[in-house]
């Protein structure tokens, strides 16, 4: 019975597999360092972070973060298009799929938004922009192309809906979306000014005041049913 010739000593062993937690831990790093990103920029503010702050925020050496992100203004578009851009497109999906009223779907919409963005670490990139970008042209740019752009298109979808299927009046669309945008946006600047304040007396509840938004929308969107309708001068 022939035996298996022993390896010569100029052979090479193969190397040993990669450990699946070291695997796994491969796989998580992209993420881990968006995270640490985003918490140094909204920390410290897009200009003054730098890459060896985030580096070691995520427990990773320089050289490794500048090999999944050649910089600084490709890290924060990353952080955008990872925290941002991927609600957009899921809100997207949800005004394809929706069959109900477009009142319901207004609703779904902005408790997506205040769940994934608002109320979340996430609404102080909009802090960043405000701040930084809008001296920064190329990050503008971007900003204005992957996530304002899309937003309208978004808002734009589901109020033309309404008024397509006759539950909305006919209005200027373009007005409606930048109310629904200006109302988001003071939200999210809400606590970086004077909600912030020890002595506020004027505290912000969230859910109210989306609410309450929702509900002044509908009422100047929604047709009137003749129920509603004043009666004619003259008439009890």
């Amino acid at each position: 019975m022939s035996k298996t010739p022993a390896p010569s000593p100029g052979d090479a062993a193969p190397p040993p597999a990669p450990s699946p937690a070291r695997q796994r831990r491969k796989a998580e790093r992209p993420q881990e360092l968006l995270d640490a990103a985003l918490a140094q920029f909204v920390s410290k503010g897009l200009a003054a972070t730098r890459m060896d702050d985030v580096a070691r925020q995520a427990g990773v050496s320089k050289g490794t973060l500048y090999l999944y992100y050649p910089s600084k203004d490709e890290l924060f578009k990353a952080v955008v298009r990872n925290s941002v851009v991927t609600v957009l497109t899921e809100g997207s999906d949800i005004v394809g799929r929706f069959e109900g009223p477009t009142s319901e779907l207004l609703h779904i919409l902005m408790h997506t938004w205040w769940s994934r963005i608002g109320s979340s670490k996430v609404s102080g990139i909009f802090k960043l922009v405000v701040a930084d970008v809008g001296n920064m042209p190329e990050l503008a740019q971007f900003y204005l192309d992957e996530v304002i752009t899309p937003t309208h298109q978004l808002l734009s979808r589901a109020v033309a809906r309404g008024v397509a299927r006759g539950e909305f009046r006919p209005i200027n669309v373009m007005a409606v979306v930048q109310s629904m945008m200006a109302a988001a946006q003071f939200l999210m600047l809400y606590p970086y000014c004077a909600g912030s304040a020890p002595n506020n007396p004027f505290p912000l509840d969230a859910d109210a005041f989306m609410k309450t938004q929702i509900e002044l929308l509908l009422h100047g969107l929604e047709v009137r049913k003749p129920a509603d309708a004043r009666p004619a001068k003259g008439q009890a």
